[in-house]
C-alpha cells in the first residue's frame, strides 16, 4: 500500500520531517522561499502541505490539489492560505499558536527598548570609532519607567507583552475587539477606544490580527493623533501601517521613534524607513528562538499526522 504524500516548502528544524516520515512520504524544497507557480508545481499530487507564513497558499493552488487534505502553517498567522478556498474543498488547515507567545512578546519588548534608548545608532556609533568618551548630550533617549503603555490586540501576545511593562511601573491601555476583564483584572489594565489610545499613549504596540479591519489600521491620521515623543511598536503584521505615512511621519518627527519586526510588503522595505535613525528594522524574527522554532516545527508536523490519518488536528484553524 502507497504511503500519502506530504511537501514542505521550506528547511526548518529536522523534527518536522522525522515525525512525517515515520507515516508519509516526505518531500522538503531546497529553496527558502517559493513562488505560487512552484508549490503549484509541487503540490499536484500530495496529501500534506507544510508551508511557511510567507507562502502564498491560494484558491488556484488548493484547486489544483487533488489530494489535498491538510495545510499546517508554520506560524500563528494565516492569511497566506485562503481559507475560504480551503473550506469549500474540505481541506483543514492548521497554525501554530500559543508557542510562540513569549519569543514573540520578547522581541516586541526588546524592539520598544531599542526604539527608545536609541541602541541601534549608538551601536553603529561605536563600531564607526566615534566615541571619544562621555558627552552630556550623547544619544539622549525616552524614558520607560511610569510611562503610558497601549496595547493593540489584548490577544496571548498583546497581554503578555504587557506583562513585561509591570517592572516598569506603567500604565496599561489596551484596545480590541472586546473587553478583556481578565486582562484588566490581572494587570490593571483599562480598556479604552483607539483614538484615547493613541493620544494619551507614550508606547503602542500592535497585536491583533491582520484583517479587513485592521488592515492599515495606523495611517496618517492616527499617527497625527499620537504625541510627538510617542514610539510605535509592530510585531504583528506591517500591512496594519501605512508605511508612506509612517516614513513621512518619522522624518518630520510627529512621532519620536518607531520599532518594526514586520513589513507591508515583505521581504521589500519601504522606500526611506533604512535611512531614518528613528526607526529599529529587523526581519520577521519575532518567533526567532531555538526552542520556538523547534516546537512550532513539531506542532505542525502533528498537526499533518493527525489529518492525514483521519483525526482531529491539534490547533485548527477552519
Amino acid at each position: 500500500m502507497s504511503r500519502k504524500k506530504v511537501f514542505i516548502t521550506a528547511e526548518i528544524f529536522p523534527e518536522a520531517k522525522e515525525i512525517l516520515s515515520k507515516h508519509f512520504d516526505v518531500e522538503v524544497s531546497s529553496k527558502e522561499s517559493l513562488t505560487e507557480d512552484e508549490i503549484l508545481e509541487n503540490s499536484k499530487e500530495i496529501h500534506g502541505l507544510l508551508s511557511l507564513i510567507t507562502d502564498p497558499i491560494t484558491k488556484k493552488i488548493i484547486n489544483s490539489s487533488k489530494n489535498l487534505e491538510g495545510i499546517a502553517n508554520y506560524g500563528v498567522g494565516h492569511n497566506n492560505i485562503d481559507i475560504e478556498a480551503a473550506n469549500e474543498q474540505n481541506i483543514t488547515v492548521t497554525n501554530t499558536p500559543e508557542v510562540l507567545t513569549d519569543a514573540t512578546a520578547d522581541l516586541a519588548w526588546a524592539l520598544l527598548m531599542a526604539a527608545a534608548r536609541k541602541i541601534v545608532p549608538s551601536d553603529e556609533f561605536t563600531r564607526a570609532g566615534k566615541f571619544t568618551g562621555w558627552g552630556a548630550n550623547l544619544f539622549l533617549g525616552a524614558d520607560i519607567k511610569g510611562k503610558t503603555l497601549g496595547v493593540i490586540g489584548a490577544g496571548r501576545i498583546g497581554q503578555t507583552f504587557a506583562k513585561r511593562s509591570l517592572g516598569f511601573d506603567m500604565k496599561i491601555l489596551y484596545h480590541n475587539r472586546s473587553r478583556n476583564r481578565q486582562f484588566e483584572d490581572e494587570l490593571n489594565a483599562q480598556y479604552v477606544d483607539k483614538e484615547t489610545l493613541l493620544k494619551e499613549s507614550d508606547f503602542i504596540s500592535l497585536h491583533a490580527p491582520l484583517t479587513e479591519q485592521t488592515y492599515h489600521m495606523i495611517g496618517e491620521s492616527e499617527l497625527e493623533m499620537m504625541k510627538d515623543s510617542a514610539i510605535l511598536i509592530n510585531t504583528a503584521r506591517g500591512s496594519m501601517i501605512d508605511e508612506k505615512a509612517l516614513v513621512l511621519a518619522l522624518k518630520q518627527k510627529k512621532i519620536w521613534a518607531a520599532g518594526l519586526d514586520v513589513f507591508e510588503r515583505e521581504p521589500q522595505i519601504e522606500a526611506g524607513l533604512k535611512e531614518l535613525d528613528n526607526v529599529v528594522l529587523a526581519p520577521h524574527i519575532g518567533s526567532a528562538t531555538f526552542a520556538t522554532r523547534r516546537k512550532m516545527a513539531e506542532i505542525a508536523a502533528k498537526n499533518l499526522v493527525r489529518i492525514l490519518n483521519g483525526k482531529e488536528p491539534l490547533t485548527p484553524v477552519n
